[in-house]
């Protein structure tokens, strides 16, 4: 079967090194023409590092990022509002590892040249329009790479859609859906280099929905304590303005969120100081779009942030991407014909997803913090009498069930086992 993939980011390579797995011979069409380690910090948590461990990447994954094994809640003065082990520290299986984005993907890609080939990946092909039906799909891309462009048109059985927020092909089947949904917060992120910061291999967030910081390492030197510390500054000051520009790539300035935060200083943790020895700051908006009633259109279906962007709350853009490439590769490989492995993927995934969009926008695993800053917003009020443990547990414990990692229920083998899988 002829598979195209759109999209070499993280949720298509894991596509194409899942569909390969699984006896299929996908090729990624890319609209850059080089690829390059872009980016800053994410998490895959445990259900993703058990899928990257399938297709035999764990030892890699491992090497390249940081095991994490808590995570700290701190309101703006400094005071502990909640803390959990996550990864192995909290009884799963596999771990949870915070990575560079760009590491992961140049990863994967290397994966897939390996695997698939030096063809694998076409480079500089931009998806221009495509048609669908029942038996195929006609694609037609432009090639960037030759002067001047010249446009190929492909067929393929099948088409799968991961080329991100801003989609091409998510576009032609909902050209009528507009920019995505902007919460007026915008997120200024960098890195910092810095001695280890709590325990070392600890996620922490502070403050609240309108104000927060989040800090987690994605290099660590358990011998020196030499942490490149992944950073967050978040600010609510955008309601009903007009969407900023979106470009991951867009330089941000320390004078346009440090100030707000000169006072968050708490013992081994200063964030004036991250901030001020950073590298480059990037600037974008917390965005997502609204969930869909359908991904799939024939021979063509949407995956990642083409189906189910979502704000960057609990850690769950890119698992659940790469939780897609494993099902999408699963049901191909276990259904009786496309349709209805198709259909079986969409089934599996899209109401999942689309819970989890909604959960994040009502703050999901973070509710903790703003619930302590509305009912104990003083010095002197008494957090464990007017937040009881019992809740802030519930909490984390019913977004855990939503997005698919609730330690008690997630089990060892993968539900997307192929039948070469480790």
């Amino acid at each position: 079967m002829d598979i195209v993939i759109v999209g070499a980011g993280i949720v298509g390579l894991t596509a194409s090194l899942s569909l390969h797995q699984a006896g299929f011979r996908p090729v990624v069409y890319e609209v850059v023409r080089t690829l390059a380690p872009l980016g800053v910090g994410i998490n895959a948590l445990p259900h993703a590092v058990r899928e990257l461990a399938a297709l035999g990447l764990l030892d890699e994954v491992r090497a390249a990022g940081v095991e994490i094994d808590e995570l700290v809640y701190l309101t703006a003065r400094g005071q502990r509002i909640w803390r959990e082990p996550r990864g192995l520290a909290a009884g799963y299986a596999w771990p949870q590892v915070a990575i560079h984005r760009g590491a992961l993907q140049m990863l994967l890609l290397r994966a897939v040249q390996a695997r698939l080939g030096p063809d694998a990946v076409r480079f500089g092909r931009a998806l221009v329009d495509l048609e669908t039906g029942e038996t195929g799909v006609t694609a037609r891309f432009s090639d960037r790479s030759s002067s001047p462009e010249e446009t190929a048109t492909v067929r393929a059985d099948l088409l799968l859609a991961a080329d991100g927020i801003h989609s091409t092909v998510r576009r032609q089947f909902y050209p009528g859906e507009g920019a995505p949904v902007w919460n007026g917060v915008t997120l200024w992120r960098s890195t910092s280099r810095s001695g280890k910061v709590l325990g070392g291999r600890s996620m922490l967030w502070a403050g609240r929905a309108r104000q927060k910081f989040v800090a987690y390492p994605i290099t660590y030197d358990a011998a020196t304590g030499e942490t490149l510390l992944n950073w967050i500054c978040d600010l609510k000051d955008g309601e009903g303005a007009a969407l900023p520009r979106e470009d991951w790539n867009r330089p941000g300035r320390r004078e346009d969120f440090l100030p707000r935060f000169e006072a968050w200083r708490w013992p081994g943790i200063d964030v004036p100081a991250l901030v001020g020895t950073s590298g480059e700051i990037f600037e974008f908006p917390m965005v997502d779009r609204d969930p869909l009633p359908r991904w799939t259109f024939g021979r063509t279906t949407l995956m990642g942030d083409a189906a189910h962007p979502m704000y960057p709350i609990g850690s769950n853009g890119a698992t659940q991407g790469i939780i897609d490439a494993r099902a999408i590769a699963f049901h191909l490989a276990t259904a009786p014909d496309v349709r209805t492995a198709l259909g079986r993927y969409e089934g599996d995934r899209r109401e999942a997803t689309s819970r989890i969009v909604l959960m994040n926008r009502a703050n999901g695993p973070d509710q903790v913090m703003e619930l302590a800053q509305q009912r104990a917003p003083g010095p002197g009020d008494d957090l464990d009498a007017l937040l009881p443990m019992s809740e802030r547990a519930a909490i984390a414990n019913t977004y855990k069930a939503v997005a698919g990692f609730d330690p008690a229920a997630m089990g060892v083998a993968s539900p997307y086992r192929l039948p070469d899988s480790a």
